[in-house]
């Protein structure tokens, strides 16, 4: 997709999304924080991204306790949209205060093309779902902004998150869930989780489409989406995996670069000019630039 010089997709990122979540197989959503790595997403044949919170964060050099502004967050989102013409679901955290609050964030949200609103039941300021010290809402106020953000959607899908497991075990979590869904919650995710039979309960316990965290270095074990399709959840997310291979691979090679002087043994590991062309389709803006020289010259006086 080409943001400047092709047209929109005519099936609006909700739409899409809900279209996807109907065939019932399981949706892999890989976390991305800024347009490129989505178009790198999108050409790899991901038909759903997860824009996250705790990556966002991290790519503007901030800790993952709600931060960032609704305006840089519809503003980023916004560049991923355009990018990749994907369903995208936002990480919102908790809406960016109460129900009026999570009115407000919705509506922001769904102007820039999000597909998905995700909000979750911690206390403001959140912390990151897989660190000690959480603290969450009553279950009622969360419902309240489960409806406001039903309220305020046009089409889009609200994913009601909660942590309650941490806080107050895997029956509270599921009963928040049900409560969540009662309100209005289009997608449950508990977060979390600390085994698959935790995965397995969750999903017996609570009806309609669930979405499950498989993050690194929390309190989750790592399983499968094939596991995650045959205990029925439809969305999985990767939220910070690509983050953090990238930072891991921007530090080894500044690190080579400060040592040596030179990118040369990094040349095989880069994208070559040709292939960082293609992937943002230059050579479709260029082309685009010489009809309008053309119509332009045809078009004079």
């Amino acid at each position: 997709m080409v943001w400047l010089v092709t047209s929109p997709p005519m099936e609006p990122p909700a739409r899409q999304l809900r279209r996807l979540l109907a065939t019932g197989d399981v949706l892999v959503a890989p976390g991305v924080f800024n347009a490129l790595v989505g178009r790198i997403a999108q050409r790899l044949g991901f038909r759903v991204l997860y824009f996250s919170g705790a990556a966002f964060s991290a790519s503007l050099g901030l800790p993952d306790l709600g931060l960032f502004t609704l305006n840089e967050l519809a503003d980023a989102v916004r560049w991923v949209v355009r990018a990749t013409g994907l369903p995208i679901i936002v990480d919102a955290d908790t809406g960016f205060g109460e129900a009026l609050n999570v009115l407000r964030t919705v509506r922001e949200l769904e102007a820039v093309g999000a597909a998905a609103v995700q909000i979750e039941d911690q206390v403001l300021p959140k912390r990151c779902g897989h660190l000690e010290g959480k603290e969450v809402i009553p279950a009622e106020a969360m419902a309240e902004k489960v409806a406001a953000a039903v309220q305020a959607r046009q089409e889009l899908l609200v994913v009601a998150r909660t942590d309650a497991r941490a806080t107050h075990g895997l029956e509270e979590a599921i009963r928040r869930a049900r409560l969540y869904r009662e309100a209005g919650a289009d997608i449950i995710f508990p977060e979390a989780l600390t085994s698959e039979a935790e995965f397995q309960a969750f999903a017996e316990a609570v009806p309609g489409p669930l979405l499950a965290n498989m993050t690194e270095f929390g309190k989750t074990p790592y399983i499968k989406v094939e596991q995650f399709r045959r205990w029925g959840y439809q969305i999985v997310i990767f939220p910070v995996s690509a983050l953090r291979v990238a930072a891991r691979a921007v530090e080894d090679f500044l690190r080579d670069l400060r040592d040596k002087g030179t990118q040369v043994d990094w040349l095989d590991r880069m994208h070559t000019r040709a292939e960082l062309y293609d992937l943002i389709e230059y050579a479709d803006y260029e082309a685009m630039d010489r009809r309008l020289a053309a119509s332009s010259e045809q078009d004079g006086p």
